[in-house]
């Protein structure tokens, strides 16, 4: 009987393994979204809530920062004018999970309102990330680089770097 205890012991340890993993990927997909909606919506609380206190923020020619103010302060002077003109779709998710880290990259597309009022495709670029799960369980950004991929108006530049 205790062979039988045992394997039944590591099903349910690999099941609930499987389970927290599974949950670990959606919480991450979710921070992906809930970034880019907080940007588009011009929530930088909220937004600056998606990093960690000590995170850093790469993002080419808009900035570089350092922790939750700064990030914030950056993407204010970033988003300005735009705010509630562009649409961040994040796409193409690759998540590595390693317990309660993970390497992520994604790739994101700007779009804006063109002066018809028709969208128009803004930028196109990815962000290679690194985020942790907190002691609260929710998952942030420690480090979010973006580069630009294929620019617009925006001058081409070493992002990130």
């Amino acid at each position: 009987m205790t062979d039988e205890h045992e394997r039944n012991e590591r099903e349910r340890n690999d099941l609930e393994s499987t389970v927290q993993r599974l949950a670990d990927l959606q919480a991450i997909n979710q921070l992906f979204i809930v970034y880019g909606a907080y940007l588009d919506a011009g929530d930088l609380d909220a937004y600056a809530e998606c990093f960690t206190h000590d995170a850093r923020l790469l993002i080419g020619p808009l900035g570089r920062a350092t922790g939750r103010y700064e990030i914030k302060d950056t993407m204010r002077a970033a988003t300005d004018r735009a705010s509630g003109n562009s649409f961040h779709p994040i796409t193409s998710p690759r998540i590595d999970l390693d317990g309660d880290t993970a390497t992520t990259v994604v790739m994101w597309t700007v779009i804006v309102s063109g002066s018809d009022g028709r969208p128009e495709l803004g930028i196109i670029g990815r962000h290679e990330d690194f985020v942790v799960s907190g002691t609260d369980g929710r998952w942030r950004f420690r480090q979010r680089k973006g580069f630009v991929d294929i620019p617009s108006a925006m001058p081409r530049a070493n992002s990130g770097r």
